[in-house]
């Protein structure tokens, strides 16, 4: 197990989920240490539902999985970044990505 995290007031800290290959960056989820710890033991992202309160291992029932290839905490360890292989379209909307909306910017 991972020491020393610095888990929220829910106990979870943020996954940022980035493609191994593109290092396009896939979603955010958030891990509660027993998905951190079966993230990291299993080869497949694992995250705790904040809406269900439990949790789901990420492509379960889409077969649409994220298959761990490294695991990487920030400096403050607060933020855990993955850096996996995508086994299909990661957001529930079918893209490829949950970041496909831009934001037009004023500058």
């Amino acid at each position: 197990m991972v020491d020393n995290l610095k888990l929220d007031s829910q106990g979870l800290l943020p996954a940022v989920i980035q493609d191994a290959d593109t290092n396009e960056v896939l979603m955010l989820g958030y891990m509660n240490p027993e998905s951190l710890e079966l993230t990291r033991t299993k080869g497949e992202v694992w995250f705790y539902s904040r809406s269900r309160q439990e949790l789901w291992n990420k492509g379960a029932t889409s077969g649409n999985k994220l298959i761990v290839i490294e695991m990487w905490l920030d400096c403050d360890n607060d933020t855990v970044l993955v850096k996996a292989k995508p086994l299909g379209p990661v957001c529930h909307t079918g893209n490829r990505t949950c970041f496909f909306k831009q934001i037009d910017t004023a500058f």
